[in-house]
């Protein structure tokens, strides 16, 4: 199986630690959340859209409930959804 990307690998926004736009943009939050690892990703890479405080949009997004709609329409939450099927998880527990 192949390794499951994470939202920064899929974005392309370069605000993994040591990107190459973290110094300017700082480091998104989604790479930041430690032991997360929901969905197979690093961190919180493949449930950012539970972590308040990641851009979208070059804008920062606020939390889950302000941001949810948004993000249920993102092409990545759509690719995550679909590759994990029935472990997929919305939310930590």
């Amino acid at each position: 199986m192949a390794d499951k990307i994470n939202c920064w690998e899929f974005k392309k926004c370069g605000r993994q630690p040591g990107g190459p736009r973290a110094a300017e943009l700082g480091v998104c939050e989604a790479a930041r959340t430690a032991g997360a690892g929901f969905n197979g990703g690093v961190g919180a890479g493949r449930i950012c859209w539970a972590v308040a405080g990641t851009l979208c949009g070059g804008k920062v997004q606020g939390t889950f409930a302000q941001k949810v709609t948004n993000c249920m329409a993102c092409e990545f939450y759509l690719a995550v959804k679909k590759e994990e099927g029935t472990a997929f998880r919305l939310l930590p527990s």
